[in-house]
């Protein structure tokens, strides 16, 4: 599916120009739940592989990839186990693109030692082209002077989803957003991790403060065939409300 022009999808990802991005991946949040053992379980480490294989081969050939931050979930300390899974992955990563970037999100304020492992340095944003991608829990003076260069703006921070309703029944989707920001355009991302639902923008407050009201965003829904344009976000608040 193709959000903007020259920007397309495939699954939670976002490709532009050989570039893929990933945004809140949240290593370790199966512990938050309760449902691991470890710090990151090999369950969740599996199943994140599983559909990352899948999105590299529809993908092909990649110049750049880029973590847009919340690259792992917890604050606290870091375990060994923490360590081991998330170089792995950093490892499995090098395989599929020439070039890794790490943007530092709200939950890694512990990652860096293990970013130094691979001499990676965590990025408050990165400009590519004409394309600046940062978290977007945050809105910097050294941020608004390089969105002057940009003409789109991709972030993540906000877990986008939105619930469909019939009936009783309900089903939360994923979902991409597209609209503006100021005179950029802007693309919000959904979390890449596979456990993850979302927040749903319909009856939620937002948490980047780069999103006000998103009545004039496109969402587009995630779902296990494809992904869905479901048009503009006030004609789904309209039609959540009949």
């Amino acid at each position: 599916m193709e959000l903007l022009p020259g920007f397309r999808t495939i699954g939670c990802a976002l490709l532009f120009r050989k570039t893929l991005v990933l945004s809140d991946l949240h290593l370790g949040y199966e512990k938050a739940l309760g449902a691991g053992t470890g710090f990151i379980s090999r369950f969740q480490f599996d199943e994140l592989i599983r559909e990352l294989d899948w999105v590299f081969r529809v993908a092909g050939k990649l110049d750049a990839i880029v973590l847009n931050g919340d690259i792992k979930h917890e604050f606290g300390t870091i375990e060994e186990r923490e360590w081991r899974y998330v170089l792995r992955f950093l490892d499995y990563l090098q395989k599929h693109a020439k070039r890794i970037i790490l943007i530092k999100g709200n939950h890694d304020t512990l990652l860096k030692p293990i970013a130094e492992k691979r001499s990676y340095p965590l990025e408050p944003f990165v400009l590519l082209h004409d394309v600046l991608i940062t978290h977007g829990d945050e809105i910097t003076n050294e941020f608004k002077k390089a969105a002057k260069k940009a003409k789109t703006i991709v972030i993540g921070h906000e877990h986008p989803a939105v619930t469909l309703r019939k009936g009783s029944r309900s089903e939360t989707f994923k979902c991409f957003l597209a609209g503006k920001w100021k005179r950029n355009k802007m693309i919000v991302l959904p979390s890449a991790n596979p456990l993850t639902q979302g927040t749903d923008i319909l009856s939620s407050g937002r948490l980047s403060p780069f999103l006000g009201s998103l009545s004039s965003f496109r969402a587009f829904l995630v779902g296990e065939e494809g992904v869905y344009d479901f048009g503009k976000v006030s004609n789904l608040a309209r039609a959540q409300r009949w």
